[in-house]
């Protein structure tokens, strides 16, 4: 069987970021980002854009990214999930052991971050490995609000723990890198569970575009940084 095979998702009609996917930041659309990081990645052994939209595939064929099918109408609405998304993938290219989910909104994750939260999973021997970020906020530090209008922890703080500081770190996915055992998710159909190993990387390379705001933080990012 073949090692890894890598697939950006990216559907059209997007309605927070109108063609949110190939919008162009510095005269690059922005999944050039993403296909950039994939093909260089020493582990990634095939990559593969999964869309509906005409424009999109256009646009991955000519940054040199493989479009074998179109993905059907059914797994391309709002409902639709990144599961979906794979298990169709994998229906169509069925020869791998394991499978990636890039999304083309998180443009800072490099080809070194797919090496090593792949390396990752395998040294763990974990069936599957998604990246995260260290959270700004504890959950320790949230609240809920019940139907009265009072507070409620929403979680319990450790016992001994009082200053913010000293409280456990927790961390968040930030939607860079999937990566799953094909099997594995062929049989759970989950990406993340108890068994998952996090990659972490750093906050400020875990960017993930959803709407305007986060774009123009984009730009002002490759500004005043510079990211290969």
């Amino acid at each position: 069987m073949n090692r890894l095979l890598a697939i950006i998702p990216a559907r059209g009609g997007s309605k927070g970021l109108p063609r949110k996917n190939i919008i162009e930041v510095r005269g690059r659309p922005l999944i050039a980002w993403t296909i950039d990081a994939a093909m260089s990645s020493m582990v990634v052994d095939r990559l593969v854009l999964s869309s509906d939209n005409d424009e999109i595939i256009a646009t991955a064929l000519n940054l040199g990214c493989d479009v074998p099918f179109r993905r059907p109408d059914e797994i391309s609405c709002d409902m639709s999930s990144s599961i979906d998304v794979l298990l169709h993938a994998i229906s169509e290219l069925p020869s791998y052991e394991y499978i990636a989910l890039l999304q083309p909104t998180s443009p800072l994750r490099s080809a070194k971050d797919i090496d090593d939260a792949f390396d990752l999973m395998i040294q763990s021997g974990a069936p599957s490995c998604v990246s995260v970020c260290l959270s700004n906020e504890s959950p320790y530090l949230m609240h809920k609000i019940d139907s009265n209008g009072l507070l409620e922890e929403f979680l319990k703080p450790p016992v001994g723990y009082l200053r913010r500081q000293d409280l456990p770190k927790s961390y968040i996915l930030n939607g860079a890198i999937y990566i799953v055992r094909v099997d594995w998710l062929i049989e759970n159909q989950l990406l993340v569970n108890n068994e998952t190993v996090g990659y972490v990387m750093p906050l400020e390379r875990s960017i993930d575009i959803d709407d305007s705001k986060d774009l123009e933080r984009f730009r002002l990012m490759l500004n005043y940084e510079s990211y290969v």
